[in-house]
């Protein structure tokens, strides 16, 4: 009897230990919770859903809950809740441009913080100095580029053909998109020659017009914008004129939604749109189309555009940890390619262009490589102090005047009169 109660009592010891064993096994693992947007669409889930897989398969001590917010701004919001709720996510991916307005509250932490061996600091400069603006402020890195794009010009070849025009040879100026988008706007309104949406980032495409007419939007400090200046009224003026002077696309606003099926239905010949739609384009259009870079005035330009990782404030020495792997994982070469062939999106780094996988896709596929190359005239997106605020003032701005309910002049100076009493303590 007595060696019977031995052994009960020896396998319950046993059992228990076994038990605290796996719940200590069970501790250790790091779980983290991820907000990911969707900005233009496709299939994005998936592809992150199998990048993280692979992540969790190399790192079993790593659990990577992503969840898919919408797009950038309702990523924003959800993942800040999430922080103010007890219940804080541990990284995200949101707007470049969230970088003041993050750091302003308190809600990110410098990378320079947490990436402290050799291999990590050399990490944090194997990408494109463009991408890197929009994450580096105050000396310190805040932001990793991963869900980056630039403006691209995607056109129809064969409305090119039907034209006249050289189908190999989109126009390269302000004059010959004009004249270009005339002989390809159709008389019985069906097809326009060209459109540039206005709804959902009209300040994004602003940029880009501004940034051909030599002029930026904003200064490297975040406190001090250009909205008023001459070129920055002369490019709004030139925007208007599209529709309601030269009658290459329609009067008003264009939406950003439904933009790109209205250049696959060849409702317009040209489009100016994310450089993250371009496998969706590639696979879904029933015509032969080609990709450029934006139009000049004065120079090419555009502003680089979409997301950076950022890490939490209000996370453990374990969880940076888990966080760092995670986006050096995510942003390698091999996976920076993989991401870039599948979605569209610039590949961040210039390694990536050199791997196998994304130098062949380059040669079959000589779009996927245009908006790296216009890297070279990029500028940094709008961002600034106030971002939201100020953002929605050019945005209100450029709205009123393409529909005609101020000068481009009047709403630019209004725009900018508000955006000095904002910035103005930042100074």
């Amino acid at each position: 009897m007595l060696k019977i109660l031995s052994r009960t009592i020896g396998g319950a010891v046993l059992a228990a230990g076994l038990t605290l064993g796996q719940a200590g096994s069970a501790l250790a693992k790091v779980d983290l919770t991820m907000y990911y947007p969707v900005a233009v669409g496709g299939a994005l889930t998936k592809i992150v859903d199998e990048l993280v897989a692979g992540f969790e398969k190399e790192n079993p001590d790593i659990n990577v809950n992503a969840i898919y917010a919408g797009n950038y701004n309702d990523a924003r919001i959800k993942a800040l809740a999430a922080l103010k709720s007890g219940k804080p996510a541990q990284l995200s991916v949101m707007f470049s441009i969230d970088i003041y307005q993050l750091i302003e509250q308190g809600a990110i932490v410098a990378f320079d913080d947490i990436a402290k061996s050799a291999d990590d600091k050399a990490w944090l400069k194997k990408f494109y100095p463009a991408l890197m603006e929009n994450g580096i402020t105050q000396n310190k890195t805040w932001g990793i580029p991963f869900q980056r794009s630039t403006i691209v010009m995607y056109y129809n070849k064969d409305a090119f053909r039907k034209a006249g025009l050289n189908p190999d040879n989109p126009p390269a100026t302000w004059d010959e998109l004009v004249s270009a988008g005339k002989k390809l706007t159709a008389s019985d309104g069906s097809q326009w020659g060209m459109m540039i949406p206005s709804t959902g980032y009209p300040y994004w495409m602003f940029g880009a017009l501004t940034k051909q007419n030599g002029q930026t939007l904003m200064n490297g400090a975040g406190d001090t914008t250009h909205f008023d200046a001459p070129a920055t009224v002369e490019a709004l003026q030139f925007w208007k004129d599209l529709g309601s002077k030269h009658g290459v696309m329609p009067k008003g606003t264009i939406e950003w939604g439904t933009l790109r099926q209205n250049f696959l239905d060849q409702k317009t010949a040209i489009m100016w749109h994310s450089t993250g739609n371009l496998t969706k384009v590639k696979n879904s259009a029933k015509f032969d189309f080609g990709v450029a870079m934006l139009p000049a005035m004065k120079s090419r330009g555009t502003p680089t555009g979409g997301g950076n990782f950022y890490i939490f404030k209000d996370t453990t020495p374990e969880e940076r940890a888990a966080s760092l792997k995670l986006i050096k994982y995510l942003t390698a070469p091999e996976r920076t390619a993989e991401w870039s062939i599948k979605t569209g999106y610039i590949g961040t780094r210039p390694d990536a262009y050199q791997t196998d996988a994304l130098k062949k896709y380059v040669v079959s596929f000589p779009p996927a490589a245009v908006a790296r190359d216009q890297l070279e005239f990029a500028t940094a997106e709008l961002s600034t102090y106030q971002t939201g605020r100020v953002r929605k003032l050019l945005d209100d701005a450029i709205q009123a005047a393409l529909t005609g309910t101020k000068s481009p002049a009047e709403a630019l100076g209004s725009a900018q009169k508000q955006a000095d009493r904002l910035l103005k303590r930042y100074r």
